[in-house]
């Protein structure tokens, strides 16, 4: 008889192990998910990418959006009522509190080395601090910010040039087969305590957390790396700075300086190194190819961009 699994998680890095164990030998009970929410302009409202996927594929699974946890009644025996073997939580954005951790085991798929980047980014985390590697933990979920006991460790190698977006969709594949391989292995798995001497919190990221200065180009490009999807790198007058290249990290330049302007890119100097840079967008502007908004500004080489 297969093992009943309730699911939470929100986004497509939820998506992607929901996917995974629709696809197993377990059985889907129930998924929960944070509630549709006002998006854009017009603030249309706006289902997580996790219960768009279910009403795509036409899944008769039940589908629960509490606004909270802790204290909801409802929510425990909605909980209880699916009677789940496991409980998988994955990104979905809320602490369990206890009456729902005493329900079944709780399992959650967090995308560092535990206790490495505890907290709410910590794949963004792992590229600003220009890690050599990240991965994902499996862990059993307690009341404190994933401080659980490891069931199981799976390594991501990061490449020079990775981004968030690259980051994300390989470990969420990650993510996806070490949930199958951690429930098949319960069993026999003899969960390791995490070590508190080596923890290390990341935080929520904000749209001002994008600010760069034209100081250290390592620095910049590592920021570029890690907020490239959200909230992306702008200097201080607002102008967006994308599709970077790293040139180098040591040369000495002016702060800005326009060091060359090819048909489709730039080069600018930091004060320590410089960056190829093919995509700028001014704020309420479309994204436009570097070299003609250089062009546009009447700029030539050795100007300043700043």
């Amino acid at each position: 008889m297969s093992k009943k699994i309730l699911f939470m998680g929100t986004p497509d890095y939820a998506t992607t192990i929901f996917e995974e164990l629709l696809n197993s030998s377990y059985e889907l009970v129930g998924l929960f998910t944070q509630p549709d929410k006002p998006v854009g302009r017009k603030q249309v409202l706006t289902p997580p990418h996790i219960k768009q996927f279910c009403i795509n594929k036409d899944l008769s699974l039940p589908i629960y959006q509490p606004e909270k946890l802790r204290g909801n009644t409802e929510a425990k025996e909605q909980i209880e009522a699916l009677n789940p073997d496991f409980i998988i939580v994955a990104a979905y954005g809320q602490i369990l509190p206890k009456e729902i951790l005493d329900i079944a085991p709780c399992i959650n798929l967090h995308a560092s080395l535990l206790p490495k980047y505890r907290g709410a980014s910590p794949i963004q985390e792992s590229l600003l601090n220009d890690d050599n590697f990240t991965g994902v933990t499996s862990m059993f979920m307690e009341e404190g910010l994933d401080s659980g006991d490891i069931l199981g460790l799976q390594y991501l190698k990061i490449t020079s040039t990775m981004e968030v977006a690259e980051a994300f969709a390989k470990l969420s594949d990650i993510a996806a087969k070490l949930t199958i391989t951690t429930l098949n292995d319960f069993d026999k798995i003899k969960p390791k305590k995490q070590n508190e001497a080596e923890v290390s919190f990341c935080k929520k990221i904000k749209k001002e957390d994008g600010l760069v200065s034209l100081e250290d180009a390592k620095a910049l490009f590592l920021k570029y790396k890690a907020y490239s999807y959200w909230p992306g790198v702008f200097l201080e007058s607002g102008l967006k700075l994308k599709d970077i290249e790293l040139i180098d990290e040591c040369s000495s330049n002016k702060e800005g300086e326009l060091l060359e302007i090819a048909k489709d890119y730039i080069i600018l100097g930091c004060i320590k190194g410089s960056l190829k840079i093919k995509t700028l967008q001014a704020p309420s502007k479309k994204a436009v190819n570097s070299a003609d908004y250089i062009r546009g500004q009447r700029l030539q080489e050795k100007d300043l961009l700043i």
